[in-house]
Formats: C-alpha cells, sequence, structure tokens
C-alpha cells in the first residue's frame, strides 16, 4: 500500500514531498506554520491578507494606526470612495511579511503566497499589482492566484525580473475558470506552473454557489486533466478540499495529480495562528455545526462554523483602519446591509446585520470561523485531555500523518 512519501512533486529538478498547506488569512497560516512545511520538505503558504495589520502585530510597525489616523474625518461617513491605500506603504508591508519569513526558512522545501484577486482594496488593479510584485522583490518561492478569475494578474507581473522565474500557479474549481485564464494570458507566453483544482468541501470561500453540493472534486480533477491532455499541456495538478487522511491524498497521487492541498487539519496546530480557543471550537464542531452561507461581502459562499462570532454582528464598517473588501468604487456589501439597519435603528443600538458580515474587521479579531467541511473529524486526530480540551498538535506531526499514514489511519499524539 502506497503512501504519501513515495511520490514526489517535480519542479524542474527540485522534488518536494507533494504536501501543500492552504494560504489560509488572516495570519491564519502563519510565517511560523509555512517554515515548519518547507523545513519538513513540502510547501507551505503563506497570506497577505491584510497584510498591513499582519506587519504591526508582527513587526510593531503602525501602519494601520497611520491610515486610521488619516482618514479618520471620514469615519462617520457612509460613502468610502476616498479611503485609499498609500501604495509605498502597501510594498513596504509585503515585503517585511515576505522577506523576513524567507530570510528565517530552512530545510529542502518551498514557500508561496496567496494573494486573493477580491481584495479590491478600492483600487483593484493597482494594489494587487503592488502585493504581486513586492512578494516578488523580497524573494518569495512562489505566488498562488486564489479567490478569482485573475485574468490580468500575469500581466501586472510581466515585467518583473522573477516573473519567469517564481512559481506562479492558480486556484480554480472549473474546467471553465481554467480556459478563461489560460486564454487570457496567452499572449505572455508564459503557463501556470500549477493549477490547484479546490473542490466543494474546502474551507473558506468557495468558487461555486450555493449548489455547492452537487459538484464532486474528482470528477473536476478529471475534467481538468482531460483538458490539460486534449491541449497538450502539461501543468501540475494540485487537488484541494476535504482531502483529511495521507490515504485521501494517495488516491489522488494514484491518478496522476503533482500534489494534494490541505489545511484543515493543521488548523489546530500550534504553529497555526487562530487563539487556542478557537482552536478548541473546532475541536468540539460537529457535523451540524457546519455551513455555508452568503455573509461574506465578496460573494462568494463560504464555509463557517454555526457559532461563529462574526454571524450577525453589528459592528460599525471599520474602512479607515482595514477597507481591504472596497471596490473600485468605495463600495462594499458589508456597508449597504450596515446602513439598512441604522436606517431602521436610527440610535445604532442593539444592530444585527444578518445578510452579511464585517469580514476585514471579523478576520482580523479572528472571529470569523472558517473551516473545512471535514473540520468535524479533527477531534479524532487527538486525545481529550483530563480538563476536557483537546490537545493541540505540530504541525510536524500532522505533516508526517499525511506523508507516512496508510489504509486511512490517523497517527494520535503520545
Amino acid at each position: 500500500m502506497k503512501r504519501v512519501d513515495d511520490f514526489r512533486l517535480k519542479f524542474g529538478r527540485r522534488e518536494l514531498v507533494p504536501l501543500i498547506i492552504g494560504g489560509m488569512g488572516v495570519d491564519i497560516s502563519t510565517a511560523e506554520l509555512a517554515l515548519e512545511v518547507a523545513r519538513l520538505g513540502g510547501i507551505g503558504h503563506i497570506s497577505d491578507a491584510m497584510v498591513q495589520d499582519v506587519s504591526d502585530r508582527r513587526f510593531d510597525t503602525e501602519f494601520v494606526k497611520e491610515k486610521t489616523k488619516f482618514y479618520k474625518h471620514n469615519i462617520d461617513n457612509s460613502d468610502k470612495s476616498v479611503v485609499q491605500f498609500d501604495l509605498g506603504r502597501l510594498a513596504e508591508a509585503t515585503k517585511l511579511h515576505v522577506g523576513r519569513t524567507m530570510e528565517a526558512k530552512r530545510g529542502e522545501g518551498m514557500i508561496f503566497i496567496n494573494c486573493m484577486e477580491k481584495l479590491t482594496m478600492n483600487a483593484p488593479r493597482e494594489t494587487l499589482q503592488v502585493r504581486l510584485n513586492s512578494a516578488l522583490d523580497a524573494g518569495i518561492d512562489g505566488i498562488t492566484l486564489s479567490a478569482g478569475l485573475h485574468l490580468g494578474s500575469f500581466a501586472l507581473m510581466a515585467e518583473h525580473p522573477r516573473f519567469r522565474d517564481a512559481k506562479l500557479g492558480i486556484i480554480v474549481s472549473s474546467v471553465r475558470a481554467l480556459q478563461l485564464f489560460l486564454r487570457k494570458t496567452a499572449r505572455l507566453n508564459r503557463l501556470p506552473d500549477f493549477v490547484v483544482i479546490e473542490g466543494p468541501l474546502a474551507g473558506g470561500h468557495l468558487g461555486f454557489g450555493m449548489d455547492w453540493a452537487q459538484y464532486d472534486l474528482a470528477t473536476i480533477v478529471a475534467e481538468v486533466a482531460q483538458y490539460l491532455q486534449t491541449e497538450k499541456l502539461d501543468i501540475p495538478l494540485i487537488p484541494a478540499g476535504g482531502i483529511f487522511t495521507g490515504t485521501d491524498a494517495v488516491e489522488f497521487l494514484e491518478r496522476g495529480a503533482a500534489a494534494v492541498q490541505v489545511a484543515t487539519r493543521f488548523t489546530v496546530a500550534k504553529e497555526c495562528g487562530l487563539p487556542d480557543k478557537v482552536k478548541q471550537e473546532y475541536f468540539k464542531a460537529s457535523e451540524e455545526d457546519i455551513v455555508v452561507n452568503g455573509v461574506s461581502p465578496t460573494g462568494y459562499p463560504m464555509r463557517m462554523l454555526r457559532n461563529t462570532p462574526a454571524i450577525g454582528a453589528g459592528i460599525r464598517p471599520n474602512c479607515e483602519a482595514y477597507g481591504y473588501l472596497l471596490d473600485g468604487a468605495g463600495n462594499c456589501a458589508y456597508i449597504t446591509a450596515y446602513n439598512q439597519q441604522i436606517a431602521l435603528h436610527p440610535d445604532g443600538k442593539n444592530i444585527s446585520v444578518v445578510d452579511k458580515t464585517c469580514l476585514c474587521t471579523h478576520m482580523r479579531n479572528y472571529n470569523c470561523w472558517t473551516c473545512g467541511s471535514t473540520t468535524n473529524r479533527l477531534k479524532d486526530t487527538t486525545r481529550r485531555l483530563s480538563d476536557g480540551s483537546y490537545q493541540v498538535l505540530s504541525a510536524e506531526h500532522i505533516f508526517r500523518d499525511y506523508q507516512f499514514s496508510v489504509d486511512h489511519q490517523i497517527l494520535l499524539p503520545n
């Protein structure tokens, strides 16, 4: 019976353990988690979601404080069109986060950064270009384009000296999405180095509608593989979403996948950025506690725990400090939903905004408990302690279990 360790992900002459840890923001996939995975020979992700806040917490910068002070006059104004990011400061924050991580890297693995197109930041093209190129400047091994079609993202990096050197890939959930991306980027004569195929059981934002349950990861992977074969394109495919055991991973690897991307089991790793009390919520979750809803202002369905504090919260939009989801005109679906409630309750007291949530603030405060469909199984990967809590695991323990386990077995900690 084969194990994950019997396979290798090949990037040119480099061979890696075919395990990639997804880029969970905001700083849930921490530098520490990515570094540990790279040390073990796999690929770890960091995320550039709300990178200025991440920098402030990690390096004692004051990007958020400065931005808040500069736009303080606009806090009570529902029109957020004037709230812009300073592109120089955005570049500085990105280079700090990426650069410090890469300086600390050890081992034979790699570190990628996850860049979401849906972080429109009131200047979608300009801010994305800065984020992408600054990550390349700082020496990131690779970039995974996520949360959007990214039809113009390769062009935003095309003039960078590392455009053909760094590993660049994209997350898709359908053949159609990949076709659109390849067609749009064809003139650059630069194929993606990998394609992550994210199925309907993944955590956080989903690349499907509310009919997500009608889709199946294995079917989508087979469709994409057939398309690439027909077009004679050799691009490594990396399934993601619901791959809970090493055996689950091997089933895809035996069918030709280059690697698998996993994340749910690493949410309860010591190196993960979630607070310990939130990790315990993940451990305790039952299948009924996992829901898919439409509260994200991005327009994508999102999977999370039913008792996540972000659901129904009515905080004032915090765009002057954050504003990562403002579109090019300064709009956000949460602002609209919030203003509708203010119209009904002018005193602003005891407001509950059910339709949408202020994703920036709640993700920053770890109050938006996004999760994968297999979160209810996390309790089966560890031991319950005498105080009723569950033992938190090391990233190495989880990684090695994926790497060497067989027959859907899960190695419990000592």
